[in-house]
C-alpha cells in the first residue's frame, strides 16, 4: 500500500480577553509567525483569523507533533500581541459586520463578485489533504469517499451559535459558507479528464481563474496529487483534529485496497448525500442518518461504529489505531457542539463559552 501522507490546515479565532469578542490581528500574528514558519502561517479574508498549515507529513504521529507544535506557537504569538486563541466553527456572538476584511488583491476580488456572501462568511475549518498517486486515482477516491463526509462531519460539528444566538444546528458554520457558489457534496465524475474538462469549462467561461475557486467538501486539489477534505469545522482540541485526519485517512487507505482487490464502492447522487449532510449539520452525532443500502434511518452513532469496522484491517498498517479509536471518545463525551452548549446551559453566558472554547484549545499541548 502506498504512504497516504497527510497535510492539515487549521483557521483560529482571535479574541480580546476583555471583550471575548474577535480582534482583529492586524497581521501581526501572520508577521511575526513567518519569521519562523514561513509559509505555513497566513492571514484569510477576515483579520481575525489566522490559519496555519503543516508541511507534508509521513504518518499521523508526524502530523500530530506539526498540528500541535502550530498551534502553540499561534497561541504564543497571539500572547505577545495580548491575544488569545479559538478553536470552533463560529464565535459565539461575535458580529461579522464588525469584523474587517484583510486589505488583499484576492479577497478584494471575492467580494467584489460574492459581496455580503463573501463578508458574512466569518466561519473557520478544518482541511485535511490525503497524498494520492495520481489524478485518475484520486476522482476514484473522491467519487467514493463522498458516501463517508456526513459520517465526519457530524464527529467535528462544532459551532451550534451565531451572533449571540443558539441556532438549533450543531454545525451552523456549513449553512453560512453554503451561500458561496460551488459548494457541498460533489457529484461524481467518471474520469480525471471529464473533472478537468469541467474545470476548463469554468474558467473559459469565466466562472473561476482557477480550480481553487471549487470550494466543495471534498476536492481533488487543483495543484497538488491530493485528497482534500473540506467539510469540518474547526476542532476544539489536537486530539479531535487528529482522530478525524485518520480516519479520513484510513478511508483512503481502505478505498484504495478495496480498488486493488476489484471491488468497487457503491455511488449515490450528491442529492442523497445531501440529505445525510443536513442531519449532520443539525443533529450532529446524535440524529439518525440514513443507510441508503438498507433504505432505513439509523442512529448516526451507530453508522460511526460501521465506519470504524470498516477502516479497522488499514488501521494497523497506517500506525494510526490509536488516533482512529479516538473516535471513541468523541462519542462518549460529545462533539465540540455538544460541549459548547453544556457550558451554556450551565452558566447562560456566551462569554464563558468563549473562555471554554479558549481553554479547550490549548488543552493537550
Amino acid at each position: 500500500m502506498p504512504v497516504f501522507t497527510l497535510g492539515i490546515e487549521e483557521e483560529f479565532q482571535t479574541i480580546d480577553p476583555e471583550t471575548r469578542d474577535l480582534r482583529s490581528h492586524m497581521s501581526s500574528i501572520v508577521e511575526g509567525g513567518k519569521l519562523m514558519l514561513h509559509e505555513q502561517v497566513k492571514a484569510e479574508m477576515h483579520q481575525s483569523v489566522v490559519e496555519v498549515g503543516t508541511n507534508i507529513c509521513q504518518n499521523i504521529q508526524e502530523a500530530r507533533e506539526q498540528v500541535s507544535y502550530l498551534r502553540q506557537m499561534v497561541i504564543d504569538l497571539a500572547g505577545k500581541v495580548g491575544l488569545k486563541i479559538a478553536a470552533a466553527g463560529t464565535h459565539p456572538f461575535s458580529r461579522w459586520q464588525d469584523q474587517p476584511i484583510t486589505p488583499d488583491a484576492r479577497y478584494d476580488k471575492i467580494v467584489e463578485e460574492l459581496q455580503e456572501a463573501a463578508r458574512s462568511n466569518l466561519v473557520f475549518g478544518m482541511h485535511v489533504h490525503i497524498g494520492i498517486e495520481n489524478r485518475e486515482i484520486g476522482v476514484y477516491m473522491m467519487n467514493a469517499l463522498r458516501y463517508f463526509l456526513p459520517h465526519i462531519f457530524a464527529l467535528s460539528t462544532n459551532s451550534p451559535f451565531w451572533e449571540g444566538r443558539e441556532t438549533g444546528y450543531k454545525s451552523f458554520r456549513t449553512k453560512v459558507f453554503e451561500r458561496f457558489p460551488r459548494t457541498g457534496i460533489p457529484d461524481y465524475f467518471t474520469s480525471a479528464g471529464e473533472y478537468d474538462e469541467y474545470i476548463k469549462l469554468l474558467v473559459k467561461t469565466g466562472c473561476i481563474d482557477n480550480g481553487k475557486k471549487i470550494w466543495w467538501d471534498l476536492r481533488l486539489h487543483p495543484f497538488f496529487n491530493t485528497i482534500e477534505y473540506r467539510i469540518c469545522d474547526m476542532p476544539l482540541r489536537v486530539d479531535e483534529t487528529i482522530a478525524l485526519a485518520a480516519v479520513m485517512q484510513a478511508l483512503v487507505a481502505k478505498i484504495y485496497k478495496l480498488k486493488n482487490s476489484n471491488l468497487n464502492f457503491r455511488l449515490y447522487r450528491k442529492a442523497l448525500l445531501n440529505e445525510n449532510k443536513w442531519r449532520a449539520a443539525r443533529y450532529g452525532i446524535d440524529g439518525k442518518l440514513i443507510d441508503f443500502g438498507k433504505e432505513e434511518e439509523v442512529p448516526t452513532r451507530a453508522l460511526i461504529h460501521e465506519l470504524l469496522e470498516f477502516v479497522d484491517d488499514v488501521v494497523d498498517e497506517l500506525g494510526s489505531r490509536k488516533e482512529v479509536e479516538h473516535v471513541l471518545n468523541i462519542l462518549e463525551t460529545g462533539t465540540g457542539a455538544d460541549r459548547q452548549l453544556n457550558v451554556f446551559r450551565q452558566t447562560n453566558d456566551l462569554k464563558q463559552v468563549v473562555d471554554f472554547v479558549i481553554q479547550e484549545t490549548s488543552y493537550g499541548l
